[in-house]
């Protein structure tokens, strides 16, 4: 039998101690504290994806404090029409990221 057999991690992938990249990240992301601020990117980055192009095109994500989303809007009728819309589009936000990041919104 080679060497290899004997190191820990090595062999079948249904090793006890064996955990996929996904999870190892989730981990490691944990334990730095940064799971908030890695979903609050996720946000801002996958904004057109998250509201649409439609809504993307007049509104522009700003930044994220304390669980408020602060968006630029282009103009007073799309900013009436997103304040309707705002629990749905936080409903929409934080169903896509998997967590509750965003709160509220407020739309500018």
């Amino acid at each position: 039998m080679g060497r290899a057999g004997r190191y820990k991690g090595s062999g079948s992938a249904g090793h006890s101690g064996a955990v996929s990249v996904s999870e190892a990240l989730r981990r490691l992301t944990a334990s730095l504290g940064i799971t908030k601020r890695l979903s609050e990117y996720e946000v801002i980055t996958s904004w057109v994806e998250l509201v649409g192009e439609q809504i993307a095109r007049v509104a522009k994500p700003e930044r994220i404090e304390h669980g408020t989303l602060f968006v630029s809007v282009n103009s007073a009728p799309w900013r009436a029409e997103l304040s309707m819309r705002r629990l749905e589009i936080v409903n929409r936000i934080n169903h896509a990221v998997g967590r509750k990041v965003i709160k509220g919104i407020r739309f500018r």
